[in-house]
């Protein structure tokens, strides 16, 4: 009985040494909180004087902050440099404070805003993840705050809804291309108001909007506790 007893206590610490060197690798990956990074890509504006996304596309930056609370979820500061562009020569509508000239306008836009993102699937390559993907789909919404240099200076709210796809290229670096669009709380980013000289209620009845299409590259930082609770996402 001795001897079957010491023949199974070395077999399965034979089995364990075996199985140590594939399950380091595994653990080499840690788990980060947050993620840094910059943007790039194109601000287009909608309201009175362009009724298509595609048109009067204008380049702009972006810098990014992103905090994790799991492999699914995260929240997000994005601040955005960009300039809005259109003319009254480019849509066929008749305003009647326009009738006998020509608006166009190229103007200054910053785009500061929170949004809360949600990933399809969980996200990422660290030992505490399970089922996580280097690839995922993912939405985002939040609040924004406008600035415009509009002929004036034109400070508003704005309501940022947008969607994605981010791709892990390594075990710190993230890629991310997103089209968002920014429902604004005014009507003067393109430096007038209400061309159509009729009064409208609501809260983004009648005012302009600007999408942004971007893609972004972020560094993880802040690397989690490896002897904490493990999420289950």
């Amino acid at each position: 009985m001795t001897k079957t007893l010491d023949l199974i206590a070395k077999g399965a610490a034979a089995a364990a040494m075996a199985a140590m060197p594939l399950a380091a690798p595994a653990q080499t990956d840690p788990e980060y909180r947050a993620e840094l990074g910059v943007g790039a890509g194109l601000v287009s504006y909608q309201g009175d004087f362009n009724g298509s996304i595609a048109k009067n596309m204008e380049p702009g930056g972006s810098a990014l902050a992103k905090y994790r609370f799991n492999p699914r979820m995260a929240l997000g500061l994005n601040i955005t440099y960009g300039k809005l562009k259109g003319s009254s020569a480019d849509v066929s509508t008749w305003y009647p404070e326009l009738q006998d000239s020509v608006h166009s306008f190229s103007n200054t836009v910053v785009d500061a805003g929170l949004r809360f993102e949600y990933n399809f699937w969980p996200y990422g390559t660290g030992r505490e993840y399970f089922g996580a993907k280097r690839f995922t789909p993912f939405i985002a919404i939040g609040l924004g705050l406008t600035y415009a240099k509009a002929g004036g200076t034109v400070v508003t709210g704005n309501l940022p809804i947008g969607a994605g796809v981010k791709y892990k290229i390594g075990t710190r670096v993230n890629l991310a291309l997103e089209w968002t669009m920014h429902f604004s709380l005014s009507d003067k980013l393109d430096g007038t108001d209400d061309p159509y000289g009729i009064e409208s209620s609501g809260m983004f009845k009648n005012t302009d909007s600007y999408s942004v299409l971007q893609l972004s590259v972020t560094y993880d930082i802040w690397a989690k506790c490896r002897t904490c609770h493990n999420d289950r996402f």
